[in-house]
């Protein structure tokens, strides 16, 4: 049985975390992989992905990341990842899927919606709307993967979860 890879993207507060899991749960085998958990996972010399100095630690997470990724949905899993994967980080997947599915969306709900989300959001989490809004305006020209974005201002997670479920059935955000 061979697995797919779903890459749930988005700018901080769009809800990739919750949804990426309700994909995952909604699968007989599968995998969530948060990709906090692996830049969390340095342990010294990290540096807070949204600066500029953090380059090289980034494209190093990223191919780790779909390194992971790919070797689960090789054992036969549904894998979910889910982060602020742009479209400068997708070569590190579609390199490494060598004929395994691999779906790429980008959650950009407003920015209204994404600032509330955001800010609102618990202690461990990134709070701070300059690099939100930061990180916020580099999803909002997606080039050639425009067709990837999904909408999810006035969806809950759920019902953002089960749009996506059925769009990706369908193949609408598949790249490999």
């Amino acid at each position: 049985m061979d697995g797919i890879v779903v890459v749930v993207s988005g700018p901080p507060g769009a809800g990739k975390s919750t949804v990426g899991r309700l994909l995952a749960d909604d699968r007989e085998l599968s995998v969530h992989l948060h990709t906090d958990d692996f830049w969390a996972s340095i342990r010294k010399g990290g540096i807070a992905p949204y600066l500029p100095g953090a380059r090289q630690q980034n494209a190093t997470v990223m191919s780790v990341l779909a390194d992971c990724a790919f070797g689960y949905a090789a054992g036969g899993y549904y894998v979910v990842v889910d982060g602020v994967v742009g479209p400068w980080f997708v070569e590190a997947f579609t390199r490494r899927a060598q004929g395994t599915p691999l779906h790429y969306v980008v959650l950009r709900p407003s920015r209204e919606a994404t600032l509330t989300r955001a800010t609102g959001r618990g202690a461990d989490a990134l709070t701070d709307p300059e690099p939100v809004l930061s990180m916020y305006a580099q999803f909002m020209d997606l080039g050639e993967l425009e067709p990837h974005a999904f909408d999810s201002s006035a969806l809950t997670p759920a019902e953002t979860a089960d749009a996506l479920g059925k769009a990706l059935a369908d193949g609408d955000y598949l790249l490999t």
